[in-house]
């Protein structure tokens, strides 16, 4: 069903094309009548050569170019433009008979000599044909490239969604392993009805707040993962008593550093996860030297032969998530040897902070 505005707007069209074309038998009036001084003659000869140029016109704009020449049909472009090139000439060579039988009575030395030369009358149609169809190439070239830029615009956005989506899976499998570790220490503690218990359960509920509500942000700031990095030692300490030595060395040169969320905790659950104690000691080394344009991270656990592998599902998460975060701009190195086990995080937080 036509809406109004549909046909108000092609009623808009037909105007402008009408007057455009009025625009036209303007210019052939004068162009032709440049040596006569009978206009009258010359606008009956421009109104014989307007359905021709019509009828040409149309056909390269809305047959020839769109049909053939975009949809890159060269072979067929080229035969249907020469056919309309013949057909075209052969009418414009009658429009010269209609000026020497109708005008000027078969007599030809009363004929305007513009309406009586081929190539001047050539000249002035196919004027108007290629202004017209190069006006006609020109916007489906802009129309093209609008849909090619739309296309790309969906394409990048459907990657971007992608790419949360794949994010948020790999956090919705950290968060319950992460969180089973932390409620697990807290139960033990329970258990031995511990005076450490409500201080426990302190850090456990910044910890939680931190894992289900900050984590939901793209960056936070760096402090703030190493708040609750301090607090998962803490929470540690209280499980391992005695048997646990950690050395932590935090060097920052700004307070407004970020990074994504969870992405350095995971590293410490790994290390006292699959950490082995060693004479008595679990220990663990970490080092952390941060600035506005770059972001070290190292980690060493002591470890035995028979933990040496400690790649589990947690340290395989991460590196998607680096690979998705920091694509091309971090360098992770894990060595894994029979005594120890060390990861090296670089990261290049430039236009992060």
């Amino acid at each position: 069903m036509f809406t109004k505005a549909f046909i108000l707007k092609k009623i808009g069209q037909a105007f402008l094309h009408l007057l455009f074309w009025f625009g036209v038998l303007f210019f052939y009036t004068f162009f032709f009548g440049v040596n006569s001084a009978n206009y009258n003659d010359t606008l009956v000869f421009s109104l014989f050569l307007m359905p021709i140029t019509i009828a040409t016109t149309y056909v390269s704009t809305y047959k020839l170019i769109p049909d053939y020449l975009i949809t890159k049909r060269y072979k067929r472009f080229t035969f249907y433009t020469i056919c309309t090139l013949i057909i075209s000439l052969y009418l414009l060579m009658v429009s010269i008979y209609f000026s020497l039988i109708y005008i000027s009575n078969f007599e030809y030395a009363d004929m305007n000599p513009a309406t009586s030369n081929i190539i001047f009358i050539s000249t002035a149609v196919y004027l108007v044909v290629v202004v017209v169809s190069a006006f006609k190439l020109l916007k489906l070239n802009l129309k093209q490239a609008s849909k090619t830029k739309a296309l790309e615009t969906k394409i990048l956005n459907t990657q971007l969604k992608l790419k949360e989506q794949e994010l948020n899976y790999l956090k919705m499998q950290i968060h319950p392993h992460f969180l089973f570790n932390t409620l697990n220490t807290m139960y033990g503690f329970a258990l031995k009805k511990a005076d450490e218990t409500p201080e426990m359960i302190l850090k456990l509920s910044n910890l939680l707040d931190y894992l289900l509500y900050q984590s939901e942000k793209p960056f936070v700031l760096l402090s703030e993962e190493i708040a609750h990095i301090k607090d998962y030692i803490a929470l540690e300490k209280m499980r391992f008593n005695a048997t646990l030595d950690v050395k932590i060395n935090v060097s920052k040169t700004s307070e407004t550093i970020s990074i994504p969320p969870m992405l350095l905790i995971p590293f410490i659950e790994n290390s006292f996860k699959h950490g082995s104690i060693q004479k008595g000691v679990l220990t663990i080394d970490i080092q952390l030297d941060a600035s506005l344009e770059q972001v070290y991270f190292r980690i060493k656990n002591s470890n035995s032969e028979s933990t040496s592998t400690q790649h589990g599902i947690g340290l395989e998460n991460i590196k998607k998530r680096l690979e998705l975060l920091y694509p091309n701009t971090h360098e992770l190195l894990i060595v894994d040897n029979a005594g120890a086990f060390e990861v090296e995080l670089q990261l290049n937080t430039t236009g992060n902070a």
